[in-house]
């Protein structure tokens, strides 16, 4: 993409109304525009973050053996009545009659939906278990939306529900999704810790939060500081092995790690006093197990192997998608502005013309273009008649992780500058290696996301 034809509205002024890092930043570097009270526009730069997101998270869940559908917006109130669900959730659900009179409500969340679906169509053990999800907007009118997407009223949602015969069987579709969560998060270049949580108006008997540790964060968390060490790594992982999975989810919990609402001093007392950590985090996933809490209402049954009426177990499993591009920003970040994970990022490099107009300049920069988009990545090329320190900064801001500096002097020794967005370091290199170094780059996180 050519910076002069793309739209790419950058602030040059701290915007008044963003209180932290991440919401300042994804106003100043053009991602989003404020609607109206917690409800954004994703602008081009930002929807291919939002998009790139998604696809990671959509390829995690493929990976774990769950299959994606969508389902609407707006659903039935009456589907919420079964469930009893429809007074106790509270004023953050947004209610509507259509020209019929007939109660309606923007979707907070999809149980009562998917179990609808699921009843309709499933009536034995032999179709389980079964994993469907979405990626899909969700609504909750929150009293105070604040700190941009961060805690938006519309926002984008993995959610993901499991249907098996058994609470055994439920439980590894429990842990299954905690591995694929942990997994998703570290291909992001984030750390995301699993806290025992609350179950909130979801219900249930188990739940894991998925928090990043960030000053900003809504969430005051305790934790013991050797958690932080986990790391799932390059591990190979078999979803359909139960003990594997189970011993994964018993490995990052072993350690005292709770949200406010489930914190135990007693037992926090019990860790060595140099490892307490009390801190804020940002929540980037959730998941449940809730048992026959819908099913039971809803009458979502399944004749067993002996031939025996019963409800299934069910569990939900939430990552917020337009959270995480928040989160990713305040997890990485530094005064000039953002800086994108290699894969994250929504251009692979940007490309700056030091001298737009001059020929051999021009050439170049037309030349490494080309390349590099054969290579199959995606460079950003600012064209733009603007001076050099102009170009700098959108780079910075924006957050490439790589910048291809291209100047008369540089092609005069038959070197253009290759610039690492994370560490500031730079080298010469032949225009003509560029494209080889910069697929080797990606190539390098594709086989290993969480390097």
């Amino acid at each position: 993409m050519r910076l002069s034809r793309y739209f790419l509205p950058v602030l040059k002024e701290i915007p008044s109304e963003a209180q932290i890092v991440s919401h300042r930043l994804m106003l100043r570097a053009g991602m989003i525009k404020q609607q109206a009270a917690g409800i954004y526009s994703w602008l081009p730069m930002g929807f291919k973050v939002l998009r790139r997101l998604e696809q990671i998270v959509h390829e995690e869940q493929l990976r774990a053996g769950h299959l994606p559908m969508l389902m609407p917006t707006i659903q039935s109130a009456d589907l919420w009545r079964e469930s009893n669900r429809y007074e106790a959730y509270g004023p953050e659900m947004l209610r509507m009659r259509d020209r019929h009179d007939r109660d309606l409500l923007y979707g907070p969340t999809n149980e009562e939906m998917i179990t609808d679906i699921f009843r309709a169509h499933v009536s034995t053990y032999k179709e389980l278990p079964l994993t469907l999800y979405h990626i899909q907007w969700k609504f909750r009118d929150e009293i105070r939306p604040r700190f941009g997407v961060m805690r938006g009223r519309e926002f984008f949602m993995k959610d993901g529900y499991n249907f098996d015969l058994s609470k055994e069987d439920a439980l590894h579709a429990y842990n299954r999704h905690f591995v694929s969560y942990l997994r998703t998060y570290e291909r992001l270049g984030l750390q995301a810790i699993p806290m025992r949580a609350d179950s909130g108006p979801i219900g249930g008997e188990d739940t894991h939060e998925f928090l990043v540790l960030a000053e900003t964060g809504e969430s005051k968390v305790h934790y013991d500081s050797k958690v932080t060490e986990i790391r799932l790594g390059e591990r190979e992982i078999n979803y359909d092995d139960v003990d594997q999975c189970k011993s994964i989810l018993e490995e990052f919990t072993a350690l005292y790690a709770r949200t406010e609402e489930t914190h135990s001093e007693a037992e926090f007392t019990h860790i060595p006093v140099e490892r307490r950590r009390s801190a804020r985090g940002i929540e980037v996933g959730q998941i449940f197990y809730f048992g026959t809490k819908y099913s039971e209402p809803m009458r979502a049954v399944v004749q067993n192997a002996e031939g025996q009426t019963v409800p299934v177990h069910m569990g939900s499993h939430g990552i917020g998608v337009s959270r995480l591009a928040a989160a990713v920003i305040e997890a990485s970040h530094d005064e000039a502005g953002i800086i994108w994970p290699e894969a994250v990022t929504p251009f692979h490099c940007g490309i700056v013309n030091l001298k737009q107009g001059d020929k051999t300049t021009d050439a170049a920069c037309e030349t490494l273009y080309e390349k590099i988009t054969q290579c199959g990545l995606e460079p950003l090329y600012d064209d733009r008649v603007e001076r050099a320190g102009a170009k700098f900064a959108t780079i910075d801001l924006i957050g490439l992780p790589w910048r291809i500096t291209v100047g008369p002097r540089g092609l005069k020794n038959s070197v253009v500058e290759l610039t690492s967005r994370r560490t500031g370091k730079s080298e010469e290199c032949p225009p003509e290696m560029i494209p080889d170094k910069l697929t080797k780059i990606y190539k390098r996180t594709d086989d290993h996301p969480s390097a």
